[in-house]
């Protein structure tokens, strides 16, 4: 049996962290085995699924130094990739679902759903479908469906039971089966959800085993239980711990820059956060704390993951990036250091700007030295302003991080739609606005637009340093959050 191994994210946002840990123990644990590791994407929600996000997760994931043998840009004997190019494949199997009396036709509408969820809480019960599709007859199926009426296919789950699975690094896991509710498998418009599209890609792909994140626990007995429906034998399953922020919570954007983008702008070295994402849970038989890739590979053991929630800790990153740069020769170190900083496709877009506000080339670090540093060092006193009192700035900070932490499209022209209209809704004009804006972005109001600083620094920087200016100026309390959040929801 050849190892095959998997990593399948959902491109409906930036490419995160968390993305690049279970990435880099599936291949770990594949190519130790030599065995293969592929990507897939999982796009079943087109809604918010772009292909801008596909882009950014294969090429983060890249920068970082995870590579794979197949994929929807390196092909391969089991493709398609991408679900959304699969559709016909998944309706296949749903129908055998039905046929063989596993799934069957639900026509609730999402009212009647909520209705059924509130009354349920209402008599203390607990809010999973209540089965209702199951006792129409087949001709009024069949009726509403020539009809025309909008519907869902449901999995049959047993009402009784336990059941009981192994977990590679957990040993058996026991979960009754009244926990588990009867998963949507196909959607209204066709598409399939993530459960039934996962365990029919993996079963046609022949992935043997699936090493996932802990959150996926409560899923295994549904994935189990597609597996025993249509016959199959199921993967091995293995999930893995949590990434963690300081505090035990999990890890969120709100305290950890999650992206893979932001790490990258940020002048990390790829090798040292691979290095470091190693680290979570994990450890080399030495206990040393710095080794490549190819020395994870060549000494990992699956069974050394520790079920401690990892720490994900930047200051213990930047340590460990700090001993991979002072390993660089002093000519390695200018030609890394040009690539991050001094390249033409990243700083091509700042020159226009650049150039009709300088006299010598001395003076521009003063202008833009804000597009070669990480977090902005400023201070309370920094966003002092003559029309705006410190409750306007705070607000401005909050509601503009509000408003970008969703905003897809990040060039200039849609920030400053963005920016400008929010500016009129909460009743600011624009230059009062976007000030203290340009001091949590550049540090200073005396330099091009920040709107193109923004688009240049990318989504992904330009939020943490918001985030990192709100936390200066003083964010909202909990009290102030709710009221916040209720006028800045009015204004959208």
């Amino acid at each position: 049996m050849t190892v095959r191994t998997r990593i399948a994210p959902s491109p409906t946002g930036d490419p995160h962290v968390g993305t690049a840990y279970v990435a880099l123990f599936n291949l770990a644990f594949a190519k130790q085995q030599g065995g293969e590791f592929i990507l897939r994407i999982e796009d079943t929600d087109q809604v918010r699924s772009t292909p801008e996000s596909e882009q950014a997760i294969l090429d983060s994931l890249r920068w970082v130094g995870i590579e794979w043998s197949e994929g929807p840009d390196v092909g391969g004997p089991y493709g398609p990739y991408r679900q959304s190019e699969r559709s016909s494949i998944y309706k296949e199997y749903a129908d055998q679902l039905i046929r063989d009396g596993h799934a069957f036709h639900c026509f609730a509408t999402s009212e009647e759903l909520d209705q059924m969820r509130e009354e349920q809480k209402e008599q203390g019960l607990p809010q999973k479908y209540d089965g209702r599709g199951l006792k129409l007859s087949q001709d009024e199926v069949q009726k509403r469906i020539a009809a025309g009426e909008p519907y869902v296919i449901r999995m049959k789950v047993p009402e009784e039971g336990v059941c009981v699975f192994n977990d590679m690094l957990r040993g058996q896991i026991e979960i009754d089966w009244a926990q588990i509710d009867m998963q949507v498998l196909m959607k209204a418009d066709g598409l399939p959800t993530y459960h039934l599209a996962n365990v029919v890609d993996d079963h046609l792909m022949k992935i043997t085993h699936v090493i996932r994140g802990e959150e996926w626990i409560n899923s295994a007995p549904k994935h189990l239980l597609l597996y025993k429906y249509f016959g199959w034998d199921a993967p091995e399953l293995c999930h893995m711990p949590l990434l963690r922020n300081p505090d035990k919570t999990k890890l969120s954007k709100r305290k950890n820059p999650t992206s893979i983008n932001f790490y990258e702008r940020m002048g990390y070295m790829p090798e040292a956060l691979l290095n470091y994402l190693g680290r979570m849970g994990w450890s080399m038989p030495d206990e040393r704390e710095k080794f490549s890739l190819a020395e994870m590979i060549e000494h990992f053991d699956i069974l050394r993951v520790s079920l401690g929630g990892p720490i994900f800790d930047l200051e213990k990153l930047s340590w460990l990036n700090s001993q991979w740069l002072r390993e660089l020769d002093q000519t390695s170190f200018i030609l890394r250091f040009v690539q991050w900083g001094l390249n033409a496709q990243y700083l091509s877009p700042a020159i226009e700007h650049i150039m009709p506000r300088i006299n010598t080339f001395s003076d521009v670090v003063p202008l833009a030295g804000h597009l070669l540093s990480g977090m902005i060092d400023v201070k309370v006193d920094d966003f002092t302003h003559k029309k705006l009192e410190t409750e306007d700035v705070r607000r401005i900070l909050q509601f503009a991080a509000w408003k970008l932490d969703v905003q897809r499209q990040w060039d200039r022209d849609s920030l400053f739609e963005v920016a400008s209209g929010l500016a009129k809704a909460m009743g600011y004009k624009v230059g009062e606005f976007f000030f203290p804006l340009f001091i949590a972005i550049a540090g200073t109001s005396a330099t091009f637009s920040v709107v193109d600083a923004m688009a240049i620094l990318g989504p992904d920087l330009s939020r943490a340093r918001l985030r990192h200016a709100i936390g200066v100026v003083g964010g909202p309390s909990k009290k102030e959050a709710k009221a916040w959040q209720k006028e800045f929801d009015a204004l959208v």
